[in-house]
């Protein structure tokens, strides 16, 4: 097939252990997945779970050792962390029950939901979408994606994320309010999953403003840490 101009090169995320790097396909969020960010954000109580996307595209590779830098995005100036769980989708399918998930999930990895705040709040008094709050360039910094099976107490890992060597945020994964099953099964049903989607699980509380200059240090459990500069 041959196009009018050359195809972008496709967003992917490289593997634990593999030369080949997973190709992203989607990448859905969770909101409000932790009781005390729902607290923070002014709610509380199990919600039914709610989604919003993020392009694929907007993936910022952490590789392992090294910081990756990412430039302060444009239009805000109040730029937020949310550290998160992310899944990774190896076999697709809709209408998957939260007891057959686990058979869809490639693996796991350490990622940061940007969060352009100021933007965010501003459409939502507005009652505007607000991807311009979440879906911008650079806004999905990841780890590399560690297999599923090298990973079997995920469902309780401890969670945190660190700015300039001071805690912000610091938590369990056994507190998501719907675990990464229940998820699955509730994306699933709005959505046909596809080999190569994302799904940010959700942040705990803490979440805060980062500035030029700041180093970030996010990790859970089991995954690989991720090393972010604020440029």
């Amino acid at each position: 097939m041959s196009y009018v101009f050359p195809p972008p090169v496709q967003a992917s995320v490289p593997v634990v252990g593999h030369s080949a790097s997973f190709p992203v396909h989607r990448i859905y969020c969770v909101g409000r997945n932790y009781v005390e960010h729902a607290q923070e954000m002014g709610h509380s109580g199990r919600e039914a779970p709610f989604f919003f996307m993020k392009p694929a595209d907007a993936v910022l590779v952490a590789q392992p050792g090294s910081t990756v830098a990412m430039p302060y995005p444009s239009l805000t100036n109040n730029l937020h962390h949310e550290i998160e769980l992310v899944v990774a989708i190896g076999v697709g399918g809709a209408n998957i029950k939260a007891a057959d998930a686990t058979q869809h999930i490639y693996g796991y990895a350490v990622g940061l939901d940007m969060t352009r705040r100021d933007l965010q709040n501003d459409m939502k008094k507005q009652g505007r979408p607000w991807c311009i709050g979440k879906g911008f360039d650079h806004a999905a910094p990841i780890g590399p994606i560690t297999p599923a099976a090298q990973v079997p107490d995920i469902a309780a890992a401890g969670i945190y994320l660190q700015v300039n060597g001071q805690d912000r945020q610091r938590s369990n994964t056994a507190k998501l309010i719907w675990n990464v099953a229940e998820t699955i099964e509730q994306l699933s049903a709005a959505w046909t999953l596809q080999p190569g989607d994302l799904i940010f699980t959700g942040t705990p509380e803490g979440v805060g403003a980062v500035v030029r200059g700041d180093t970030l240090v996010g990790g859970i459990d089991g995954l690989q840490t991720i090393h972010v500069r604020m440029e």
